[in-house]
């Protein structure tokens, strides 16, 4: 009989170990399950709040982007117009210095006009009257006498109206 013993069920050692059971559960829930259970909790609003602040950073960066991105358009496109004017203002100098010159060289060519009509008056009445010294003379040889410079002066414009 001795092997029942041993096999047997002791119903007080059962409740025993079941009561140690509920206890030891007790006791780990209450210093280790909750102080668990709130770090955890507290690690996951640590967390989230972290989330939401570097959601909000990325919100504002973006902002912050676009804003800056607005300025650089708007820089660009006043670059642009500035870019824009200094060409048209430099075309108009262009234009104005183009006629200046144009009009100068006009007004050159028409003073060396001017100047060669008037050497070449002063030339023809300088030839006419080196012709009407030379034929004076000449008539003066060929004639024998002297003929006043009027009636040789009427004489040579005469031939020379003719030459024209």
């Amino acid at each position: 009989m001795q092997s029942l013993e041993i096999i047997s069920v002791q119903i007080v050692n059962i409740l025993i170990s079941l009561c140690n059971l509920v206890v030891l559960f007790l006791i780990l829930k209450k210093f280790l399950y909750e102080p668990v259970r709130k770090m955890l909790a507290a690690r996951q609003a640590a967390v989230d709040t972290q989330y939401a602040e570097a959601e909000s950073a990325r919100d504002d960066a973006l902002a912050l982007k676009d804003k800056w991105q607005n300025k650089m358009d708007a820089a660009e496109s006043q670059a642009e117009v500035i870019v824009k004017k200094a060409v048209e203002s430099a075309n108009r100098q262009s234009a104005a210095i183009i006629d200046e010159s144009r009009e100068q060289a006009g007004r050159i060519v028409r003073q060396a006009k001017n100047d060669a009509a008037l050497e070449r008056s002063r030339v023809e009445a300088e030839i006419r009257e080196q012709i009407a010294d030379v034929s004076v003379a000449l008539s003066e040889k060929m004639l024998g006498r002297e003929i006043n410079g009027e009636d040789h002066r009427v004489l040579i414009d005469a031939f020379l109206d003719e030459l024209e």
